[in-house]
This record gives C-alpha cells, sequence and structure tokens, in this order.
C-alpha cells in the first residue's frame, strides 16, 4: 500500500531538483546535463501516478511498476539530498571558516575526485533506471493527470469534548444506559454495565454522553474516566484511576509504590459512592481483572462500572450480569443519513442538490451504519458537488473485495483514496504512533519536517503553522478525534479503527516490530523496535531512514552498527536508553534531521563529531541529567529548528544559540544551575519557549525573544514572573500561555496585556497563591481556550468576563470555591460564562 504515497514523494523530489542549491552542485559536479534528463522523466512518470492509484488494486503488474518507482524515487531522494547536504556544509567552511588542520581535515571530503566520480556514477545509474521503468508505463494504459485536486474545504473548528448536538441517533441508547447505572441492587460490590459493540460503532461517544449527563452527576459524587486499552497492568490502570480523581496538592502517582497505590485509591474511594468508566477495555486475563476489583471492592452500595468493549467474551470474564450486557448496534437508515449530510454539506445546502442526497444514500447502504465510516466518508465529500464524484465513490470495486486484514472498512480507505496527496504521507506516520494516546502537533511536527513531508513555509509561517494547518485537514476529514486547537499547537487522538488504516495504508515502509512478528519488510524505511532483545544487526535494511529504539535500551553493537551501516538516516530515537556514551561516528549521519536522546540518565557527554550534524534540526537532550554541557561548537548546527535541554551547566551559550538563524524552539528542562537567560543577545526567531523545573532561574529577557507564540512557565519558583518589565506593556505575538506550579503568582503579570490581539489560550494550573484574575483579562479579546485548575485560593472571576465574546472552551477544576460559584443555572458568577459555548466545571468539593 505504500506505493500509494508516490505522487507527494515525487512532487517533493522535483521541487528539490530544481533548488538553487542542487542547480549549483551538479553544474560543479558536471552531471547537470544528467539531472535535468531525470527531472524530465520523473515529471512525466509523476503524471501517470494518479491513474496508476486508482487501478492498481486489479492488476498486479501495475502494483510491482509502482514499487519499482518507489525504489528508485527513495535512491534520487537520497542523492538530491546529498547535493544539499554538501551545500551546507560548504556554508558552515564559509562563515566559521578553518582554523586548524585537524578542523580542514574533518569539513573535507576524503578525496573529492573520487566523490564527484562516484556521484556521477550514481546518478546515471538513477537516471538510467528511471528511464526504465517510465518505458514500461505504455503496459498499462494510464491516462496523464499531472495536477491532484483533491483538497481539503474549511469549517468552522468546534472543541474537543463530545457535544451532545453533534451525536444523532443515540438518544434511546443513552437512556437506556443511564437506566442500567441506576438500577437499585443489593450487592454491595460494584456491579458492571458493558457497552459492547464493533470498532468505530460510537461506544466511547455513547460512554461520554452519559458520564456527563447531569442525572448521572447527582447520582455519583465521584466520577472516573480511564482509557484502558491494550495497558491493563494494574499498577499502570491504578494512577489512571487516580489521575482522573481530584488531585488538590498536584501529587505525582507515578513516583508512588504499588502499596502506596492501593492504598491512596481505596481512601479516595471511602464511602463514596462511585461511577469507574473503563474505555476500551481489551484484556482477556480474568487474574488481572480480579486483582482490580479486590482493591476498587470498598462496599458502597450502588456504585458501578461502566466498561466498552469489542468482545463480549471480557464483558463474561468481568461478571457482568446478563441484564447489563449492552450490545450497541449501527445507526438506523434515517440517522445514517442525517449525519452523513451533516457531515458532508454546511447547514441547509443538502437541500440544493437532492440528486446527490439520493446518492449518499445508496452509499450509506455499504456503511453498515457505523457512525464512524458514514462520518469519515461524508467529511471526504465536503464542498463537492460534482454528481461524477459522488457516483465514482458509490460504484467502487472496493466495496466488493475481501475485507482487509486489519478489518479496515471500505468506507474508510476511500475516504483516505479522497486525501490530498500531501496529507496521504503525513498519514502514514501515525501507523508508529502509540495506541490510545494523546499526541501532541509539536512532536507530530517534527518528525514530518524530518523525513521531508512539509512543504516550506511561507512568507511569515513557521513549520509549526503549516503542520497544524495539515492536522486541522485531517480533523475536518474526520480522520482525529478529540482534537483540541491551543492557537501555535493542538492534541488529539487516533480511533482504533482509524490508526489500523494508518498501518494499512503504510504497510511495505513503516513498521513497528513486536516480539510475534520480528520480520523486516525487504524495503522497509521507518522501523520501531519494541522490545530491547529484538534488536538485531544483520536485519536492518541499509535505506532506513528511521528508526525507533526500545525504552532502555542497552544494545551497543546494535547501535554502533547501525550508525556506520545505515548512512540515509533521518530520525534516531533513543529516548529513555541507558547508554552511556554514543559512538564518534554518529558525525557521519550527514542526513540525520531529528536525534532524541531525551530520558538518557547515565548519559554524561556528547561525541565532539555532533558539531557536523549540519542537517539536524531537533535535539532533544531533556532528562540527561549528568549531562555537563551541550555539545561544542553548536554553532555549526546551522539547521537546528528545535533545541530541548536539560544540562549541569550553569551558564547557558546563548550567544551561540543566537547564531543559529533557524532557530525557533527552546526549551530547558530541570536545568537547575542556570540562573539566568538572554542578557546581552537576542533571539528574533525563537517563537517556543519552555522553562520545566529550572529551580535557580531567576530572569531572563523579555525583550530578547519578543516575537515568542508559545510560552510556557512551570516550577521555576525563584523567576521573576514581571521579567523586569515593570508597568511596561511591550506588544507580543503570544498565542499560549501556560503559568504552572508557581507558587510566586498572586495576580497575572501585566505584560500579558501586550498579548491582546494574539492570546489564543491561557492555562493556569497548580498556582496554589493566586488570588485574582485581573478586570483587565477582559481586553484579551481573542481568547479562545481558558483553562484554571488547582488554584484553590481563587474565589471568583472577574465582572467583565461576558466581554470575552471570543472565548468557546473554559474548564475550571480543583479550585472549591470557584467551581461553586460557576455552577451551571445557580452557581453566583455562571452569568458570567453562560455565553461560553463549552463549559466545563468540576464537583465544587469543599
Amino acid at each position: 500500500m505504500a506505493e500509494s504515497l508516490l505522487f507527494s514523494v515525487a512532487e517533493s523530489l522535483l521541487g528539490k531538483l530544481a533548488s538553487r542549491a542542487v542547480e549549483k552542485a551538479s553544474l560543479a559536479m558536471g552531471v547537470y546535463h544528467d539531472l535535468q534528463q531525470m527531472r524530465v522523466t520523473m515529471a512525466l512518470v509523476k503524471a501517470l501516478l494518479l491513474d496508476a492509484e486508482q487501478k492498481k488494486q486489479q492488476n498486479n503488474a501495475l502494483s510491482e511498476w509502482l514499487r519499482q518507482i518507489k525504489r528508485v524515487f527513495s535512491d534520487a531522494e537520497d542523492i538530491v539530498d546529498n547535493f544539499e547536504c554538501e551545500a551546507l556544509r560548504k556554508h558552515v567552511v564559509n562563515t566559521h571558516g578553518s582554523v586548524s588542520r585537524k578542523v580542514r581535515r574533518l569539513f573535507s571530503t576524503s578525496n573529492p575526485l573520487v566523490y564527484r566520480l562516484r556521484m556521477a556514477r550514481e546518478i546515471k545509474g538513477i537516471k538510467n533506471r528511471l528511464e526504465k521503468v517510465a518505458a514500461d508505463r505504455h503496459m498499462f494504459g494510464l491516462q496523464i493527470n499531472d495536477m491532484d485536486t483533491r483538497v481539503v474545504h474549511r469549517r468552522e473548528m468546534t472543541h474537543s469534548h463530545v457535544n451532545a448536538s453533534n451525536v444523532i441517533g443515540r438518544e434511546d441508547d443513552k437512556k437506556k444506559i443511564i437506566e442500567l447505572l441506576l438500577q437499585d441492587g443489593n450487592d454491595t460490590s460494584p456491579s458492571v454495565i458493558s457497552i459492547e459493540g464493533f470498532g468505530g460503532m460510537g461506544k466511547t461517544t455513547l460512554a461520554k454522553l452519559v458520564f456527563n449527563d447531569l442525572i448521572i452527576d447527582e447520582c455519583f459524587p465521584l466520577k472516573m474516566w480511564v482509557c484502558v486499552s491494550n495497558d491493563f497492568e494494574l499498577r499502570n490502570v491504578l494512577i489512571k484511576i487516580l489521575n482522573s480523581t481530584p488531585n488538590p496538592r498536584n501529587e505525582n502517582f507515578k513516583n508512588f509504590e504499588m502499596e502506596q497505590l492501593q492504598n491512596r485509591l481505596r481512601n479516595t474511594l471511602h464511602r463514596q459512592k462511585f461511577l469507574l468508566v473503563l474505555d476500551d477495555v481489551w484484556n482477556e486475563n480474568r487474574v488481572k481483572w480480579n486483582e482490580l476489583k479486590d482493591i476498587i471492592d470498598i462496599g458502597v452500595e450502588g456504585s458501578k462500572i461502566l466498561v466498552t468493549t469489542r468482545s463480549h467474551a471480557i464483558a463474561v470474564m468481568m461478571r457482568t450480569k446478563s441484564s447489563n450486557y449492552y450490545r450497541l448496534e449501527g445507526l438506523s437508515e434515517e440517522h445514517s443519513l442525517s449525519l452523513f449530510l451533516k457531515s458532508a454539506f454546511d447547514d441547509g445546502e443538502e437541500r440544493k442538490h437532492p440528486q446527490l442526497v439520493e446518492i449518499g444514500k445508496e452509499i450509506l447502504k455499504k456503511c453498515g451504519g457505523i457512525p464512524l465510516a458514514v462520518r469519515t466518508l461524508g467529511s471526504s465529500l465536503v464542498s463537492r458537488v460534482n454528481r461524477q464524484e459522488w457516483e465514482s465513490l458509490r460504484d467502487n470495486e472496493i466495496w466488493n473485495l475481501p475485507q482487509n486484514e486489519q478489518d479496515i472498512l471500505p468506507a474508510l480507505e476511500l475516504s483516505y483514496d479522497q486525501l490530498p496527496s500531501y496529507l496521504k504521507r503525513c498519514f502514514a506516520c501515525f501507523s508508529l504512533a502509540p495506541e490510545d494516546f494523546d499526541i501532541s502537533s509539536f512532536y507530530v511536527t517534527l518528525l514530518w519536517e524530518a523525513l521531508g513531508f512539509l512543504p516550506q513555509p511561507k512568507e511569515g509561517e513557521t513549520i509549526h503553522d503549516v503542520a497544524n494547518q495539515f492536522l486541522r485537514e485531517l480533523w475536518l476529514r474526520s480522520f482525529l478525534t478529540d482534537f483540541l486547537d491551543m492557537g501555535s499547537t493542538c492534541r488529539f487522538k487516533l480511533h482504533d479503527l482509524v490508526r489500523d488504516l494508518a498501518v494499512y495504508v503504510a504497510k511495505g515502509e513503516f513498521q513497528i516490530l513486536y516480539p510475534h512478528s520480528p520480520n523486516i519488510y525487504e524495503h522497509a524505511q521507518h522501523l520501531s523496535f519494541t522490545e530491547n532483545n529484538m534488536l538485531g544487526i544483520d536485519l536492518v535494511p541499509i535505506g532506513l531512514r528511521t528508526i525507533i529504539f526500545p525504552v532502555e535500551a542497552t544494545n551497543e553493537a546494535f547501535l554502533y552498527t547501525l550508525v556506520s551501516r545505515c548512512k540515509y538516516l533521518r530520525v534516531l530515537d533513543l529516548s529513555y536508553s541507558k547508554y552511556e556514551s554514543l559512538p564518534c561516528s554518529i558525525g557521519k549521519l550527514k542526513h540525520l534531521r531529528y536525534l532524541d536522546l531525551s530520558g538518557n540518565q547515565k548519559l554524561e557527554e556528547l561525541p565532539h563529531s555532533m558539531y557536523k550534524l549540519q542537517n539536524l534540526q531537533t535535539l532533544d537532550l531533556r532528562g540527561c541529567i549528568k549531562l555537563h554541557e551541550l555539545p561544542k561548537g553548536i554553532r555549526k548546527l546551522i539547521s537546528l529548528r528545535q533545541l530541548l535541554v536539560t544540562t549541569r551547566q550553569p551558564e547557558f551559550p546563548d550567544k551561540e544559540i543566537a547564531n543559529l538563524t533557524s532557530i525557533e524552539t527552546l526549551e530547558l528542562h530541570s536545568c537547575n544551575n542556570l540562573e539566568s537567560l538572554f542578557e546581552e543577545i537576542q533571539i528574533s526567531t525563537l517563537r517556543f519557549l519552555n522553562f520545566s523545573g529550572c529551580g535557580s532561574l531567576k530572569s531572563f529577557s523579555f525583550h530578547a525573544i519578543k516575537n515568542l507564540e508559545s510560552l510556557v512557565i512551570f516550577n521555576c519558583s525563584k523567576l521573576e514572573l514581571s521579567m523586569g518589565l515593570g508597568n511596561e506593556i511591550p506588544a507580543s505575538r503570544l498565542k499560549l500561555l501556560v503559568l504552572q506550579s508557581l507558587s510566586q503568582l498572586v495576580t497575572l503579570p501585566r505584560w500579558l496585556r501586550g498579548s491582546a490581539s494574539t492570546l489564543h489560550s491561557l492555562l493556569i494550573v497548580g498556582c496554589n497563591n493566586l488570588e485574582e484574575l485581573p478586570e483587565w483579562l477582559s481586553n484579551l479579546n481573542c481568547l479562545k481556550l481558558l483553562m484554571i485548575e488547582h488554584c484553590p485560593k481563587l474565589l471568583s472571576l472577574p465582572d467583565s468576563m461576558h466581554h470575552l465574546t471570543n472565548l468557546e472552551h473554559l474548564e475550571i477544576n480543583d479550585c472549591p470555591e470557584l467551581c461553586k460559584r460557576c455552577q451551571p443555572g445557580v452557581g453566583l458568577d455562571w452569568h458570567k460564562i453562560s455565553h461560553i459555548k463549552q463549559v466545563i466545571i468540576g464537583e465544587p468539593e469543599e
């Protein structure tokens, strides 16, 4: 299936071949003519790819032809990137000079003449291979189509939490589940109610509707929501349950021993009638379930456990009474059509296109009433009013094919086929994502950028803006769920079936290696290992672009061989490994763009050769608690955009950082010896700044970073939050501000007023001494999201809150008096916030 990604690969390659850097390098090496011929042939092949993608399923020979093209394109991309590497190397030499014989030797190719001859030979070889496969095109009768006209039509954004008005056809199901939860029983043990159904049927959505119902709020003083998925290890489940309970002291339960976890949970549940939702349960091991049930069985009559699962066997294992099984069926034809039209048309627009509505009814007969399939397919037709396009979907032969290997619904694959080509490669990356996990756009951006999947940002944009727009487009197509837009970043989840779809379409190129299926695809380019003992040496393809090591990796032989063997690596993820040192040969990975060393607690220093990684865009050193200092010559990492650091050094090399003209993100985590930052420099390119656990940090210059879009300050108790600005209020571009665990915060700093026309999201968490939100908060007229948690001294909201007319999402938790005043309909402050679309208020606990 990975051959469906070829069109966007061709577009990217053609763009690189036309670049000034490649032109100059090819002229210098005498291969300009060959590259231009390759470019012409590639453009011809590209014009046939869209038609070939549509016809490949019925023609095995065509699929093999596409696979051959994919291999040629991959080798061509490596060659073209070599030119870019050479251009970067020369730039560094010209900028920083070669002050010694040793440096000259490090920065030179061992024999330039031999290098030019080898490059010329490789380019001619690729040109000839490409011409050969291009000549074979006549066998397939392909039509020329050089423009991918599939686009994503924009719609107004909504919030991530379930909105009852957006859920169609589940009102009766909701009532029946609530009836089961409210049933009286004589049993003092919590009874289990199960919602069962096929993937994509809407089990989680239904559970959310129930969980957020006012009747449930009144009946169950304590409500807990846990997404279980494949992880049913008792310790992890206990931590998840505790994380969903009130936590006024903001404790980190991951640091608790097992006995502490059990005692804390039983104390929390003591004498409280509770509702525990266990969402997406896969565990069929009765012993594990009994261990959990013994802990939470505290004898409070009326407590309930609501389970969502695909398997009836799991419900039986959990000893669900027969009367408490609830099988969720597909939507009726009427409700399916309502959901489909709501997804495909703006409100009321369907009345203008009665013929399309009739075709839609025929399409829906093949969706089986599965809401995910109905919504996703409808979203793929947004604003498309061409009858032929609708008929093409209806008549597509994929509906007649046998079910795909991991139960990929034909409707989902059809929706994938409708994606613009530039989104397909990005979507395929989700095949490496962990299951049931909140995903941050920040890390998605790093991966997409490193692999070359993103176009160059336009003037005034960052690469994060481009990635966020791609994610919004996938959300608009219903490929992402629980989408929360925070201005400069966003968070989301993947439905299980959508992730399965990503695995399916990426097969052959992206692969997660599990113990039960350790064989690597012959032409795999992106690998993720799940266990340390699976690391082998001879199995790894030479052309690998991505490798993600398992947690606590220790196999040094594999690491050293990998670095010397896989010279085309773009992404190397060694996070939370146990290596004490890295191979010096890492400096030879000239294509490397993303190096993740976070959580390597034994790593004390980095190889000197790292300054040769001129392509490196992201260097993640968070949690490297023994690291003495950043690598020497960091100013030579001229492509560096993201630097995330934990270091022992007392003085940060900010002058060297200021020389990095591409730097956009700087995160400092637990840099406990650092006292000040940015005192004599200015970094105009910096957009994202994060201080976390820097206990000695006292000051930093706001003027040095006035172009920031995102600022996060977490647990920096000595930091002067006025930033030396006094009453001065500088204009800024700030979109996201997070203030967390700051005991010195009593009110919001006045400099925030300078972000009135830009601030999108404000999060205030764990600020125990925060006493007020100032009246000028209402000046933040672009604010869309406000979250306040664990601020016990905050007693009320400003009277001017109603002036925040753009505020769409307000969430307040663990602020006892404030939660009481903001209760819907009855709280003294409710009138100030009743205009907001989504308001989530925690329980007003004493």
